[in-house]
């Protein structure tokens, strides 16, 4: 269930750092500020996820976001699959989600990770990217709560794993579900007194 370690503690240590730089790269707050859509952080939830960005009515700073959040999380796997190894790749996959979730440019507070939860899957195994992105899609269909999607997404995703023989993702899959839930404790209780924000709402 874990990734066979076959790269050098120095290697796994120069992409968990690289995978945070990308990570760390505040694509939202980027994009609201080249459209004019003012400080992401004073707007909605306060998030700088795409969701907030789409609360402005800007259906394109929302695209521009969820791809640069997805794909910087995507870019760091392929590079470090390319130039490493698999290990490398799951190592670098983790530290851009983290460095999504606690940016340092940005004095560690930054989103919630969904985006690049799902841009590292894609990357690593695509056939549980598309798994994972079914179940986000009908949940927030059925329910219209981007949360409440992001989190039956990250749930089922360790089984997603084993489904499609991909076991040595399971524990990678589990912590990143633990994060998404703790980034997530607010939105869960707002969910639980039924105060939570339905998608398209400002």
């Amino acid at each position: 269930m874990i990734v066979e370690l076959t790269s050098t503690a120095e290697l796994l240590a120069f992409w968990a750092i690289t995978g945070y730089l990308l990570g760390a790269i505040p694509f939202g707050i980027v994009t609201a500020r080249v459209l004019g859509l003012g400080d992401l952080r004073q707007i909605g939830s306060g998030n700088i996820g795409a969701t907030n960005v789409l609360r402005t009515g800007s259906k394109l700073g929302a695209a521009f976001t969820l791809i640069g959040d997805a794909g910087k999380a995507g870019a760091a796997v392929l590079l470090a699959r390319a130039l490493a190894a698999e290990d490398a790749a799951q190592i670098a996959g983790f530290a851009a989600f983290f460095g999504h979730c606690y940016p340092i440019w940005l004095k560690f507070k930054g989103g919630k990770g969904v985006a690049t939860f799902f841009g590292l899957l894609f990357a690593l195994a695509w056939p549980i990217g598309l798994a994972a992105g079914a179940t986000w899609l009908a949940t927030a269909a059925i329910f219209r709560y981007s949360s409440l999607a992001a989190l039956m997404a990250a749930t089922l995703t360790p089984l997603w794993s084993f489904l499609f023989d991909h076991t040595a993702l399971f524990s990678l899959s589990l912590c990143l579900a633990s994060m998404i839930f703790w980034r997530h404790k607010a939105n869960i209780q707002r969910l639980i007194r039924s105060q939570e924000s339905k998608i398209g709402r400002k």
